[in-house]
C-alpha cells in the first residue's frame, strides 16, 4: 500500500495523536469576503454562495468529528471502521480551500513578462523591468492574500547547494599553462566563462575567479547571508516594496563595486515569492509565474525551473512583437511548453504577443498586403496588423499542437490561443483604449480560470462530505438488511472480476506506445550523429564554445544560459523517439474523448460498473432508493477513483522523461571524462571523447534500455493503480459490512448534522442553475452597452 496517501478514499491511518488533532479554525467572514474583490458582481455572488456551501460543510463535518472523538476519547481500542471514518473527516475537514492556480510567464529577457505582471496587478515598475541592467534568472511568484502589507521573501540557495554550484564554477574557470595565445583570447571570450567570472566577483570581489575552491570556501561574502537563508522585505505600499526589492533582483554587469550590499548575494537567490495585501484585480489563489526561458547552471535552480513549469495548469509564451514570426528561442519556449502539456499538469497554452504598439507607419504601409480599406492612423494600422498577427499565429500554433498532442487535447478547442497585448499603451492609452490593450481579457481569463476550479471543488467536496455523513448515520441504523452480507461477498467476487479486467484494459491501452517506441528507437539510432554533431558546432567554430563545452559535461549534457539557447545533449539525441511518441503518449494520458489508447476512460468504466453493480444490489435486498449503504458506497468509490487522476499525473512526468534521464545515465561516464580534459585542443578533444562515448553506448543499446526503462515505468504505473483499487475498496467494502456487527455500541446521534448535510447537497444544483442564469444576463447586458471610443486618431 505505498504511496496510500497520494490519493483519496485510502486505507485507516494509523490511530495516534493526530486522530484526536483539533481541526483549523475557520476563516472569518470579513476574511472571506476579502478574496472576491478581484471579481465583479456577478461572479462574486457565485463565489459567495460556493464559498457559503463549502463553510457550511466544512462547519457539519466538524461537529460530527467533534462528536466521534467524545464517544471514543477515553476508550484503548478504537474499532477499525471508526478509525477509517475519523481520518476521512478529519482529512476532509483540513482539505484546503483551493489548490494554488499556476499561471506560468514563459519568456527569455527583455520579452516583457515583467511589465505585464505589473500591468495585470495595476502596479506600474513594481518588479524591476529589463533594460540596461539584467535581471535575475531565478522564478519570481506573485500571488495575493489577506496579509495587511506587501511581502517579499527571497530564498537563498543553502549552503551546500552553493558549495556544489561554486565547485562547478572554479573547474569551468580553471585553465592550464598548455594554453596557446589564440586559445587563451578564445577562453576568455566564452559565455559561460563570462558567466562563471561575474557570479563570483559579484558575490567575493574582484580577482574572485583566480582563486581555488578551497580559498573561495575561506573567503567572506561581499553581501550579508542570512543563517535562516530566507530574506523577508515587508512595506506598507507598493511602491516601498519595489525600491527594497530592486537591488535583489535587479543587477548589472559592470560596475558592481557602486552597488548596494543587497545586489552582492544575486548569485544565491534561488527563487522570490511575492505577495500583494487583498488585491482588487488578482483573486486570492492565482499565482502568477515569472519564468525565466532557458533555466539555470546551478542544478537546484534548474531543477526548481523544470518543477515550476511542470506545475503551472497555464501556460503564456511571452515573446513581443520583434521577435514573434522567428527565432530559435521562440521556438525553444514553445517546445517546452508543449512537453508541459506532456508531463506535467498544463491543460493550456497561450501565445501572449507584448509591445505591440510598436509599429512603424511609413514601412508597414509599403509592405502591407491586405485589405482595400485606406489606413487613416497609426492606431488603425496597430489594430489591423494585431489581428493579423492574432489569425497567423493562432493557425501556426493550433497546427503545431496537433502534431504533439491528441486531437481532443483541451487547449485546441480554445478560441483564444494568442493574445495581442502591450503594457505601456495600458498605462498611456495615447493609441490604444484599455480593452485593446487585452490586459483586461487576460484578467478576466484569470478570474473564469479560478470560479470554475472553485465550483468543481466544491461540488467535489459536498459530495464527499455527503457520503461520508450518509456513512456515519447509517451506524446508528436499525434498518434490518436479509442476506447483506451475502450480497456484499458478491459485490467482493465482482470487484476482483472487474479488477482483472481492468489490468488487461490498462495492459491494451500502454500497448499503444510499444510500435511508437521501436520506430522512434530506430529513428534515434539513425539520426543521433547528424543531431550530436550540430549541437557541437558554433557558427564561430570553436570560439567562445570551449568553456560552455566543459559546462555542459559538468552538468551532464545540460547547459543553461542567460544569453545562450540550452543545450540539452540528452534531450537532443532522444528528440526522435519523442517525436514518434508524443501524440500517442498524449492520449494515453488524455482525460476527454473515450478511446482505445486513453487510460482515465477505462477507470472511469470500471467505476462506473461498480455502481451499477451495487445499484443492483440494493434493489435485489431490498434498499431503499436513497438507502445509506449505497449512497457511501457510489460516493465512496467516486472519491477513490476520483483521486487516482492525480496520482497518475504525477508519475506521469517521471515517465515521459524516463527517455532522456536512461540516456544521461549511460552518457555520464563520457561526459566526466570530456570534463577533466584541459590544454591545448581541449575543445576538439572534448568533442571527440563525446562522439566517441555515444557511439560506444548506442553500439552497446543505449536507445533500447531507454525503451526498455520508458516501457518498465509503464508497468509500474499499472501495478500502483490496481494494487490501489484493490486495497482502497477492500477496506471500504469491509467498513461497509460492519454496520450491525457491533461496531459501536453507543456511537453519537448525528442524524441533524445528516440532514443538514443532505440539504447542502440538494443545494449544489440550486447554486449552479443560479451562476449560469447571472452569467447569462451579465452577457446580455454586455451585448446591449455601446462600446468605448478609442483614444484620438494619430
Amino acid at each position: 500500500m505505498a504511496d496510500m496517501a497520494d490519493f483519496v478514499g485510502q486505507e485507516p491511518h494509523p490511530v495516534d495523536g493526530d486522530l484526536f488533532k483539533e481541526p483549523m479554525k475557520k476563516r472569518r467572514r470579513s476574511d472571506r469576503d476579502q478574496r472576491f474583490r478581484a471579481f465583479p458582481s456577478v461572479e462574486q455572488s457565485a463565489l459567495k454562495e460556493y464559498e457559503k456551501l463549502e463553510s457550511r460543510t466544512r462547519r457539519v463535518l466538524s461537529n460530527t468529528y467533534q462528536k466521534l472523538i467524545q464517544c471514543v476519547f477515553l476508550d484503548d481500542s478504537i474499532p477499525n471502521g471508526l478509525k477509517y471514518l475519523i481520518n476521512r473527516l478529519l482529512a476532509l475537514i483540513e482539505k484546503p480551500s483551493l489548490d494554488p492556480i499556476y499561471i506560468g510567464l514563459f519568456g527569455s529577457t527583455g520579452s516583457g513578462k515583467s511589465s505585464l505582471i505589473n500591468a495585470i496587478i495595476q502596479q506600474a515598475m513594481f518588479l524591476p523591468v529589463s533594460g540596461e541592467s539584467i535581471c535575475t534568472s531565478c522564478i519570481v511568484q506573485v500571488s495575493s492574500g489577506c496579509c495587511e502589507q506587501y511581502e517579499a521573501k527571497i530564498h537563498l540557495l543553502s549552503d551546500q547547494e552553493w558549495k556544489e554550484e561554486l565547485k562547478n564554477l572554479t573547474k569551468l574557470l580553471h585553465r592550464t599553462e598548455e594554453l596557446g595565445r589564440e586559445e587563451e583570447d578564445v577562453w576568455d571570450g566564452d559565455d559561460a566563462v563570462e558567466e562563471a567570472v561575474w557570479k563570483l566577483q559579484m558575490l567575493y570581489g574582484n580577482g574572485a575567479e583566480r582563486k581555488t575552491y578551497e580559498e573561495l570556501l575561506r573567503a567572506k561574502p561581499k553581501g550579508k547571508i542570512p543563517t535562516s537563508r530566507v530574506i523577508t522585505l515587508k512595506a506598507e505600499e507598493a511602491g516601498e516594496l519595489s525600491v527594497k526589492l530592486d537591488p535583489y533582483i535587479r543587477t548589472k554587469r559592470r560596475d558592481w563595486d557602486g552597488d548596494p550590499a543587497e545586489t552582492h548575494i544575486w548569485p544565491l537567490i534561488k527563487h522570490v515569492e511575492v505577495t500583494l495585501p487583498k488585491s482588487e484585480l488578482i483573486p486570492e489563489g492565482v499565482v502568477l509565474v515569472d519564468i525565466p526561458g532557458t533555466g539555470d547552471f546551478n542544478s537546484k535552480r534548474d531543477e526548481m525551473w523544470k518543477k515550476t513549469i511542470d506545475k503551472c495548469s497555464v501556460i503564456w509564451v511571452i515573446t513581443d512583437i520583434e521577435r514573434v514570426s522567428g527565432g530559435r528561442a521562440h521556438e525553444d519556449l514553445l517546445n517546452e511548453s508543449i512537453k508541459a502539456c506532456q508531463r506535467g499538469f498544463c491543460r493550456d497554452i497561450a501565445l501572449v504577443v507584448t509591445k505591440t504598439d510598436k509599429l512603424h507607419l511609413p514601412e508597414y504601409l509599403r509592405e502591407r498586403k491586405v485589405g482595400n480599406q485606406a489606413i487613416q492612423s497609426q492606431r488603425e494600422a496597430v489594430l489591423e496588423r494585431n489581428e493579423m498577427i492574432k489569425l497567423q499565429r493562432n493557425r501556426i500554433l493550433k497546427e503545431k499542437l496537433k502534431r504533439k498532442l491528441p486531437a481532443d487535447s483541451k487547449v485546441l478547442e480554445a478560441s483564444n490561443l494568442v493574445y495581442t497585448v502591450s503594457a505601456q499603451e495600458y498605462w498611456w492609452q495615447a493609441l490604444l483604449t484599455e480593452e485593446e490593450t487585452e490586459i483586461p481579457k487576460l484578467r478576466e481569463y484569470i478570474r473564469r480560470r479560478l470560479l470554475e476550479k472553485k465550483r468543481r471543488m466544491v461540488t467535489k467536496y459536498v459530495t464527499e462530505a455527503f457520503g461520508l455523513l450518509l456513512l456515519t448515520d447509517s451506524f446508528n441504523c436499525t434498518e434490518n438488511l436479509p442476506n447483506e452480507h451475502l450480497h456484499l461477498s458478491g459485490l467482493r467476487r465482482f470487484v476482483e472480476e472487474k479488477i482483472q479486467l481492468l489490468e488487461k484494459a490498462i495492459d491494451q491501452c500502454f500497448a499503444h506506445i510499444a510500435r511508437p517506441l521501436q520506430e522512434g528507437v530506430r529513428n534515434a539510432r539513425t539520426s543521433y550523429r547528424r543531431i550530436l554533431g550540430a549541437c557541437l558546432v558554433r557558427s564561430r567554430g570553436n570560439q567562445g564554445f570551449h568553456q560552455t563545452l566543459k559546462a555542459v559535461c559538468l552538468k551532464n549534457g545540460i547547459y543553461a544560459s542567460r544569453t545562450l539557447a540550452r543545450i540539452d545533449l540528452n534531450e537532443a539525441i532522444t528528440q526522435p523517439i519523442y517525436d514518434q511518441i508524443d501524440p500517442v503518449f498524449g492520449g494515453i494520458f488524455r482525460t476527454g474523448t473515450p478511446t482505445g489508447s486513453a487510460l482515465m476512460p477505462h477507470i472511469d468504466a470500471f467505476k462506473h460498473s461498480l455502481q451499477e453493480k451495487m445499484t443492483e444490489i440494493g434493489i435485489r435486498n431490498g434498499w431503499k432508493h436513497d438507502s445509506y449503504k449505497r449512497s457511501f458506497l457510489i460516493q465512496e468509490i467516486s472519491a477513490i477513483l476520483g483521486g487516482l487522476e492525480g496520482h497518475i499525473l504525477r508519475k506521469k512526468r517521471r515517465i515521459y522523461e524516463s527517455l532522456t534521464s536512461s540516456v544521461q545515465n549511460d552518457l555520464k561516464p563520457c561526459y566526466e571524462e570530456a570534463a577533466q580534459i584541459t590544454g591545448k585542443k581541449a575543445c576538439e578533444r572534448m568533442k571527440d571523447v563525446i562522439r566517441r562515448g555515444v557511439d560506444q553506448q548506442v553500439a552497446e543499446g543505449m536507445f533500447e534500455r531507454a525503451q526498455e526503462r520508458m516501457q518498465h515505468q509503464f508497468q509500474q504505473l499499472k501495478h500502483g493503480i490496481t494494487e490501489k483499487v484493490k486495497g482502497s475498496i477492500a477496506t471500504m467494502l469491509t467498513l461497509a459490512s460492519s454496520q450491525g456487527d457491533g461496531l459501536y455500541k453507543e456511537l453519537a446521534d448525528v442524524k441533524s448534522e445528516y440532514k443538514e448535510m443532505e440539504k447542502l447537497h440538494r443545494s449544489l444544483r440550486e447554486v449552479a442553475e443560479n451562476a449560469v442564469l447571472r452569467r447569462g444576463m451579465q452577457d446580455f447586458l454586455l451585448r446591449m452597452s455601446p462600446s468605448k471610443a478609442g483614444p484620438p486618431r494619430t
